[in-house]
């Protein structure tokens, strides 16, 4: 290993260490070896999908109740997991939830919140609408891709 005789660090380690966290597409690794340890970390920024809902009256617009299981991460207005964890629909226990069905909401307001490595990450609603159908229950585990909510 040979190393930068100004800092001490071999950079053509870390410059592997990087590609190695892009090919695997992990968010960090740590090395450590006698008295040199390497930590290489990048960020990854997770967005849930924005689906549009069809105009009134096209063939499309089908009733919310109306669409199978199987669908629903097909629906128009659906709104998917962005991450595995665990869905609450309120921001504490005993707590009135974020959303019911038939809510108006707004723009970037909280639907629901997803516990993912004791970390609470908010799901704002993707446009405004009005709440068709909610998929998950309090305290259920989730999948990635997994269907939330239906706002159109």
């Amino acid at each position: 290993m040979t190393k930068d005789a100004k800092n001490g660090f071999n950079h053509d380690l870390i410059r592997d260490l990087a590609n190695l966290l892009k090919e695997t597409d992990l968010s960090e690794i740590e090395i450590e070896n006698d008295d040199l340890r390497i930590r290489v970390a990048r960020s990854i920024q997770v967005t849930a999908p924005v689906y549009s809902t069809p105009a009134a009256g096209s063939p499309a617009a089908a009733p919310a109740a109306a669409i199978s299981p199987e669908d629903k991460a097909k629906a128009p207005g659906v709104i998917l997991s962005p991450m595995v964890g665990t869905a609450y629909r309120a921001p504490e226990p005993g707590a009135k939830t974020f959303v019911e069905v038939g809510a108006e909401v707004r723009q970037g307001q909280t639907l629901l919140i997803i516990e993912a490595m004791k970390t609470m990450n908010a799901i704002p609603a993707p446009k405004s609408g009005v709440v068709r159908e909610i998929l998950v229950e309090d305290g259920q585990p989730i999948e990635f891709g997994q269907p939330l909510l239906i706002v159109s």
